[in-house]
């Protein structure tokens, strides 16, 4: 129930793609798979994990790729362009 009273509030699944430099090795870059419900398009979820990151984490930021999906969406048909039937 949780997760619908998200949706209603028009919370969306949200991913977040973070590449950072390594500590030890700056010049190579780790990747960092973030997910979580927020709401599009300011992010106030992934904002405070980005601070939190930039505060608490050594590894220096590159970048965020961001991608999202509305939970609550219209029920999505086609009709079938043919039907076979096995014997």
């Amino acid at each position: 129930m949780h997760d619908l009273s998200l949706m209603l509030k028009d919370y969306r699944l949200t991913t977040a793609e973070i590449l950072y430099h390594l500590p030890d090795h700056p010049s190579v870059l780790q990747s960092f798979v973030w997910q979580d419900y927020d709401i599009a398009p300011r992010f106030p979820e992934l904002s405070k994990f980005v601070r939190f990151w930039e505060t608490s984490i050594d590894g220096r930021l590159h970048s965020v790729k961001v991608a999202t999906v509305g939970l609550v969406q219209p029920t999505r048909y086609q009709h079938a362009g043919a039907v076979y039937t096995l014997q």
